[in-house]
């Protein structure tokens, strides 16, 4: 029984583009991570949707409004929010591109002419741009590999599409896989039509199974993307460490008079740290729902497949270790969550004192920032209004959070936060 597959994988960063683009184009000698390609049978690859440079140009080309809609906005920002394009993309939790792949039980291609791959590779295409709904200039690259163990299409798109941003009430450039493939339920009903697609062609093809995954390869991307979350983990640890250690050694230069009740004295270079502390921890903070993201596929991966009965012994030795990996994967993001909640609650009291004894620049700066943290959903009310209470930014504050009006009343002259600083003339940013 031949089955037809059709995949889609999301691929989050310029770099995970340009390291899938050195592949689709056979950029390397040798492929020693995959045995199957025939490097000496590469020459019959065929393009169906051909690009002559690299996967990250192509990306920048089609991208190029929205690149510029983005240069345009960061003129507005103050200097510790400006980003590249490249910065934003990559750090977004949008992906930057996504990969459809499409191929069939490897029987199926077996004496299949070359005129007869074209006919199902053209389905495939037509499938991408009628049923998917992408329009030929969404399309960075699609090929056929005919140097593997079965055909199969690649097909890599870039869903920019522009959007009403409600905020402003006007359309705006964004990527969103969202437009184009909804949800794995979306997925499925996609895959249903594929098939069906085939079959009006005349394709002897079965739909391929549902909820099924090729094992192994499934595998080895889960491993691969661990091995990718736990550097990228450590090295936010080692950002925030040295901008922890940093602000550290600035306080005690300040320990005496920050606190004053009259002025607040903070050195620039202790207040540049601060701004640091808080731009590593943002980072973290963005980057902390992909890692559980990772952790809930791989348990669910790993869960799932448990429950088989019939397993080869080195498919068991591979989930087993994806397991191990996923549970020390899953301790540093517990430790990284506590790590960031004792950040922001840094944060907060620090934001308390600028707002207290500050000067007004320096009060209208952290207003904006109090406000940033709360779109964001870092603070919620009750943080704002504890942060806020008593101090000449209360009222613009509350009415951003919309806090009711007794609070007004009910906390001022209330400051549990004081208290805390009477405990201690310096801030705990211990781990």
């Amino acid at each position: 029984m031949n089955y037809a597959i059709f995949r889609s994988e999301p691929i989050m960063t310029t770099h995970d583009l340009a390291q899938i683009g050195s592949h689709n184009q056979r950029e390397k000698k040798a492929y020693k991570s995959n045995p199957y390609i025939r490097v000496e049978d590469s020459y019959k690859n065929i393009q169906l949707v051909p690009l002559n440079y690299k996967y990250v140009k192509r990306f920048h080309e089609m991208t190029k409004e929205y690149e510029k809609q983005h240069n345009e906005k960061m003129k507005t920002e103050r200097k510790e929010r400006q980003r590249t394009y490249t910065q934003m993309v990559n750090h977004s939790r949008n992906c930057v591109a996504d990969e459809l792949l499409f191929t069939a039980s490897p029987k199926f291609f077996v004496n299949m002419s070359e005129e007869d791959i074209m006919k199902w590779a053209n389905t495939c295409m037509e499938f991408v741009y009628n049923d998917l709904g992408y329009k030929k200039e969404q399309i960075l690259h699609a090929t056929i590999h005919m140097d593997e163990k079965s055909p199969h299409v690649h097909c890599v798109v870039v869903p920019l599409v522009k959007k009403l941003d409600n905020r402003t009430n006007t359309e705006r450039w964004t990527i969103s896989k969202k437009q184009y493939i909804k949800d794995k339920i979306h997925l499925s009903q996609l895959q249903d039509k594929y098939h069906e697609r085939l079959t009006e062609k005349g394709f002897d093809l079965e739909r391929g199974i549902k909820g099924s995954e090729a094992k192994h390869q499934k595998t080895r991307e889960l491993k691969k993307t661990t091995r990718y979350y736990e550097n990228k983990v450590d090295t936010i640890n080692k950002g925030l460490d040295k901008a922890i250690s940093d602000l550290d050694e600035k306080m005690k230069s300040n320990k005496n008079t920050i606190f004053d009740k009259e002025y607040v004295k903070v050195k620039r270079e202790t207040f540049d740290s601060m701004n640091n502390v808080i731009k590593e921890t943002k980072k973290a903070i963005e980057f902390q729902p992909k890692i559980e993201q990772l952790f809930n596929e791989v348990d669910t991966f790993t869960r799932s497949h448990q429950t088989l009965e019939k397993e080869n012994t080195n498919l068991k030795r591979e989930v087993k270790a994806l397991t191990t990996r996923n549970q020390n994967l899953s301790a540093e993001n517990n430790k990284l969550r506590n790590y960031i909640d004792a950040i922001l609650e840094a944060i907060k009291k620090f934001f308390r004192k600028i707002l207290q004894f500050g000067n007004e620049y320096a009060k209208d700066e952290v207003t904006i920032e109090i406000k940033d943290y709360y779109n964001n959903e870092d603070f919620d009310m009750g943080d704002v209004v504890k942060i806020s209470r008593g101090t000449t930014k209360q009222d613009e504050l509350f009415d951003y959070v919309d806090a009711p009006d007794y609070l007004k009343e009910r906390v001022r002259g209330v400051d549990e936060y004081e208290k805390d600083y009477d405990k201690s003339d310096d801030f705990d940013l211990s781990r």
